[in-house]
């Protein structure tokens, strides 16, 4: 049903600013209750809640109190301090920012610290009291104090703001101090976070974690293969990222930190693996040494507390650092799909009465070099005329260098069909799925904790779907190869390189540069 405008106030609709956001306080007696409930909600993001209202603008926060009848007037003092208070600029703050009681209560007792009270039986309405001569300072409210009126010495208060952060970023003066602190300080908490995590949240956030992280590792690690010529690709990728991600949870503050390769340092990557082609360097044998040098930078960080000048980066740094990452996904994983359009093109000139004549054959080159005559005569085959042309299949043809000839062949082949189009479709499909479940949470749809179940397993559910409708579909999409096995994904080396190797033994000292713009990045 479409509201009346009738009951709105248009007038005081046109003095509200754009952008005004609503406060209910509701208050009433009740006989299914015996004693009073209170409720303090804060709604994100704001709803417009028809009728409620004297004006149709969104509400950010409701205050309900329910109480068993005979205390109908103390409900409405209560609900009338509770108004008062939401009328506060500095109460405003606090009310969005709190995450708990506590930080409410805390906010209450600053307004009542400065505000201004009549005694009820002493004030005369004829009397006209004089406004104060200096208004107090707004920000000196915001500023924090020392608790029940003690003041802080000079010092050590401009030493707290001036650092304004906790023990985990302050520098100890000692070596590897913080380390040690922060192992202290994760010691109690132990077994709780294993027993916390056979809770189902802690499952929720587990399956989230391990699609979250394998995600962008095995996506990197294909893109990496790509930029490398296979050197780096998935298989060292995920054993690096879960040798750093056991060892981050286990000795970290902060276990649920998502590990793994990002969007600077597969450019990094590739910068480096050209560097070295251009100037024919191993670049395995560099990267060792770059990794060694990023290791001994890292722990020198760790040594002197490098990690309390976290605490003087700014908002904005980390804005602009997290969408530079969100920038390389986005740009990388368009790319990808674009790529997709060039080995699956789409054949776009073609007629439907010629659909009997659509074929794709292959045929012997039209030049054949010495090289390509060994690699005929290593699989049994003499000359060009020996070799079964029209019965290769498209690998064994590209593998013999011959020649795709027909109406159905492309410049890598055979057109595939259908291949382009399922992998758009999967692309967007993905990402808007996963947004409606993750939105579920505040649809109206099932129970609470049904619909906060969905939401928390939303990545997951969409990443299980869009799998087994692409397995059943059978449409041949590219899939990312993952050996089987535990081995390099290079044939020619171990897992052990030699930091020197073929290189010059001056790029044992130079690889020290590049390391420290790679320490850079991982700080």
């Amino acid at each position: 049903r479409r509201p009346s405008k009738v009951g709105v106030d248009m007038n005081f609709m046109r003095k509200i600013p754009p952008g005004a956001e609503a406060s209910n306080v509701l208050v009433g007696e009740v006989d299914f209750l015996e004693k009073p409930i209170i409720a303090f909600v804060r709604l994100s993001p704001a709803v417009l809640i028809i009728g409620l209202t004297e004006v149709p603008v969104p509400t950010r926060f409701l205050f309900l109190l329910l109480g068993p009848h005979g205390k109908g007037a103390q409900y409405h003092e209560i609900g009338r301090s509770m108004a008062t208070l939401m009328t506060d600029e500095i109460f405003h703050d606090v009310a969005y920012k709190a995450k708990d009681r506590t930080d409410l209560l805390s906010g209450i007792d600053e307004f009542l610290d400065q505000v201004t009270v009549l005694p009820p039986g002493e004030w005369d309405p004829t009397i006209r009291i004089e406004p104060p001569k200096n208004v107090p300072s707004q920000l000196k409210r915001k500023t924090p104090h020392q608790a029940n009126g003690s003041a802080a010495p000079a010092g050590e208060q401009e030493k707290e703001d001036d650092h304004h952060a906790g023990p985990e970023l302050q520098r100890t003066g000692r070596i590897f101090g913080g380390l040690i602190l922060d192992i202290k300080r994760k010691a109690p908490f132990y077994w709780s976070d294993v027993r916390d995590s056979f809770s189902l949240q802690c499952l929720a956030s587990i399956l989230f974690l391990y699609c979250a992280c394998m995600s962008p590792v095995i996506t990197f690690g294909g893109l990496l293969g790509e930029a490398t010529k296979g050197n780096i690709s998935a298989i060292e990728s995920l054993f690096g990222a879960s040798l750093t991600g056991v060892a981050y949870s286990l000795f970290a503050g902060q276990p649920l930190t998502i590990l793994g390769s990002t969007g600077p340092v597969l450019v990094f990557e590739k910068i480096l693996f050209k560097f070295c082609n251009d100037y024919s360097l191993s670049y395995l044998s560099l990267r060792t040494s770059i990794g060694l040098w990023t290791a001994f930078l890292c722990a020198v960080l760790v040594a002197t507390d490098a990690s309390s000048l976290v605490c003087y980066i700014t908002r904005f740094t980390e804005e602009a650092f997290a969408a530079l990452i969100c920038i390389i996904f986005i740009y990388e994983a368009l790319e990808k799909l674009f790529h997709l359009g060039e080995y699956f093109p789409v054949n776009m000139h073609n007629s439907l009465d010629n659909l009997t004549f659509y074929t794709c054959q292959c045929f012997p080159p039209v030049n054949a070099s010495d090289q390509l005559m060994q690699r005929w005569n290593q699989t049994g085959y003499h000359s060009s005329d020996s070799v079964p042309w029209s019965s290769l299949n498209v690998s064994m043809c590209k593998w013999l260098h011959g020649e795709f000839v027909g109406p159905a062949c492309g410049h890598h082949g055979p057109y595939i069909p259908d291949v382009l189009f399922w992998s758009i479709i999967l692309f967007f499909t993905t990402f808007f799925l996963s947004s409606f479940l993750k939105q579920f949470k505040t649809d109206r749809y099932f129970p609470t904790k049904v619909r906060s179940t969905i939401s928390d397993f939303a990545v997951f559910i969409t990443i299980m779907i869009m799998v087994l409708v692409d397995y059943l579909m059978g449409i041949p999409s590219p899939k990312l190869n993952v050996p089987d096995r535990f081995e390099p994904t290079s044939k020619n080396r171990g897992w052990l390189m030699d930091p020197l190797g073929e290189n010059p033994w001056w790029t044992l000292l130079v690889a020290a540069l590049p390391a420290l713009l790679c320490t850079i990045l991982i700080f």
